[in-house]
């Protein structure tokens, strides 16, 4: 089980109705088929033994006697499967009829699980599962094995990360088996299909599985169920923390297959303080299993940009909302000291530009005139002319005041101060004209009593691509949790939402520009300095960001999945070569994040010292290095 990822399986097969014998060689042979494929737990669904669409035909001996009969049969030809596998059949227990869950492993059917809550147009036939039921003795239910019938959670004795939880249909236990240990919920269905049900079905798992930080494995009955007033989609799902991982199309049988992290799920719950595993044994008894840990060639897919809704409505959604929340940070904080001004250091570049929408948009909140927004250009040795005039427009079409102000002869200035020779373009060079930059506005803010607005963004804060004291330091920085992939996309919904046709045009260009802090002398009036040949694509980077900080992942993880994502755009090697520079840099620069100004938080990911990351500026790298390199 490498890396904590656990394949797994949701089965649906294709039934005869009450043909006990036909449906225990077809779960054979679906069950055979998905352990030859490495899944380790196998679900089928609720009452697929017999057909749920029995009736009446439950209560026959014959009926419940064929039952047992196709389980024996199940547990013995599956016997040598490494995985656990469930199904669902019908079991008289002590002269009452369950609707039960056969839990079968090691060569053995462990436990039965019954139903708890019994529909209405099943109380004719099955009786619902109480607690003064709970915990029979071992009884001898088969002829051939010796099992418990009550409420379990199935341990995984040499995967602590594993614990299953058995729900039947809609019982609804899925958050009391997570309070008490199971991580991954395994929910045998026999739900008809009725217009909307599946979108329902979907959501449901998606809330269930991001509420309890567990993974959701959901069979459903289809093909072969009587039709006579019902019908069996065979829609079926995996999920895991609140994303559905794997699905089937509607009215097929089949297995669906993907990896469940148990490591993730594991971290989650590290994670919340307010998740509490009580284990509770007035309602729980705990079966203990053994499974083989087997390393997977992944079949799931990772998206290559987490922070980034792939649907095109919810990416709208998500870029309209993400600049409110920025816009009413701000206008908040302007409101609370009564500021009327806001200074912005406009470079024509993509984050300074978000910055600018974000502040129009506060200013248009709060009715206040936008001259008294003020950007300021400052040209120094590396401005082209193309970020320089984007510069220009931008403001003009805002609507906003400009300043130009060259910051050159004060830099000369300061290198004569300190003994720098202008010819040398090492690191202070660069880091002279970003301060210079940063004094100018700060300064210009305090003539103003205004604010200075911070530009930077959260992939840089990772990396810690940022002068110290610079570009670093502003009076409220706007951008501080927005990855970079992310602002791509922000100032991409501004440019398509705005009826100024210059302004769109002015917007596309900034996307187009290459990254760059424009520190070092242009190239035949080009941009000579981008920032993704210097520390990386960013693309990566917020990959390896989301992973490491957001899921607790180790780097050699990352790099596992990584590889998989990223397979035909970046080779292992190159891949390796900016995780290595991305863990080393996110370690080294931890003291620009421990002193980050204010700002809002519009996503789970925020590396703010006063809450969301706490992380000591002097810790050791080593561990993350090493493991990288295993």
């Amino acid at each position: 089980m490498k890396d904590g990822f656990l394949r797994v399986a949701a089965v649906t097969p294709d039934i005869k109705v009450a043909d006990c014998d036909h449906n225990a060689d077809e779960i054979i042979r679906l069950a055979k088929e998905a352990a030859r494929n490495d899944a380790s737990v196998i679900v089928f669904p609720e009452l697929c033994v017999t057909g749920s669409t029995c009736g009446d035909l439950f209560l026959q001996k014959t009926l419940l006697d064929g039952a047992k009969a196709a389980v024996e049969k199940i547990a013995k030809a599956t016997a040598k499967c490494d995985a656990v596998i469930i199904v669902g059949l019908p079991m008289e227990v002590h002269g009452k009829l369950y609707n039960c869950a056969a839990v079968m492993a090691n060569n053995d059917v462990i436990e039965f699980v019954p139903k708890k809550k019994i529909s209405a147009s099943e109380a004719g036939v099955f009786a619902p599962w109480e607690a003064s039921s709970l915990f029979l003795e071992r009884s001898k239910l088969f002829s051939s094995f010796l099992t418990d019938v009550g409420s379990f959670i199935f341990e995984c004795e040499n995967i602590p990360e594993l614990a299953l939880g058995i729900e039947i249909g809609d019982d609804n236990t899925a958050e009391s088996l997570a309070k008490a240990g199971a991580t991954v919920i395994c929910n045998l269905s026999a739900s008809p299909e009725i217009v909307g049900r599946s979108s329902a079905v979907k959501k449901l798992a998606e809330v269930k599985s991001a509420q309890l930080h567990c993974g959701y494995i959901r069979a459903n009955a289809g093909m072969g169920e009587s039709t006579r007033d019902l019908v069996f989609s065979g829609y079926n799902l995996i999920a895991e923390n609140g994303k559905i991982i794997a699905e089937s199309r509607k009215f097929t049988t089949g297995i669906t297959y993907t990896e469940i992290d148990l490591f993730r799920i594991a971290a989650e719950r590290r994670a919340d303080k307010n998740f509490t595993v009580k284990f509770t044994p007035e309602n729980f008894d705990y079966s203990q299993f053994v499974m083989k840990k087997k390393d997977l060639d992944l079949t799931r897919r990772f998206s290559l940009n987490p922070f980034v809704p792939e649907n095109k409505d919810e990416l709208c959604n998500r870029c309209e909302e993400i600049l409110t929340m920025q816009a009413t940070g701000l206008a908040t904080r302007l409101r609370h000291i009564n500021g009327k001004t806001a200074v912005v250091g406009l470079s024509g570049g993509l984050d300074s530009t978000l910055a600018l929408i974000v502040t129009v948009h506060a200013f248009d909140m709060l009715g206040l005139d936008r001259k008294g927004i003020v950007t300021v250009t400052m040209p120094c040795f590396g401005t082209t002319s193309r970020t320089k005039n984007n510069a220009y427009y931008l403001a003009e079409a805002y609507g906003v005041t400009l300043k130009e102000i060259n910051i050159a002869a004060a830099v000369r200035q300061h290198f004569a101060d300190i003994g720098q020779d202008e010819n040398n373009l090492d690191v202070t060079y660069e880091n002279s004209q970003a301060r210079e930059r940063t004094q100018v506005l700060m300064d210009i803010a305090n003539m103003m009593n205004g604010l200075v607005i911070g530009t930077g963004d959260l992939s840089e804060l990772a990396l810690g691509w940022a002068t110290y004291n610079g570009d670093h330091m502003s009076m409220y920085g706007v951008n501080g949790s927005v990855p970079k992939t992310l602002v791509r996309h922000l100032v991409a919904f501004e440019s398509n939402n705005t009826k100024d046709t210059k302004l769109s045009e002015v917007l596309r260009d900034i996307l187009d520009t290459p990254v760059s802090p424009e520190l070092l002398p242009p190239k035949e009036g080009e941009i000579s300095q981008k920032t993704e040949d210097i520390v990386g694509p960013y693309e990566l980077h917020d990959f390896f960001l989301y992973y490491l900080v957001r899921c607790g992942f180790a780097p050699s993880k990352i790099f596992r999945i990584a590889e998989k994502t990223f397979a035909g755009i970046y080779d292992s090697e190159t891949i390796k070569k900016w995780l290595t520079i991305f863990v080393r840099r996110f370690f080294t620069q931890q003291f620009k994040r421990s002193c980050l100004p204010d700002g809002p938080k519009v996503g789970t990911v925020s590396l703010s010292p006063r809450g969301d990351w706490n992380m000591p500026s002097d810790a050791c790298v080593r561990l993350w290095l090493e493991d990288l390199e295993k």
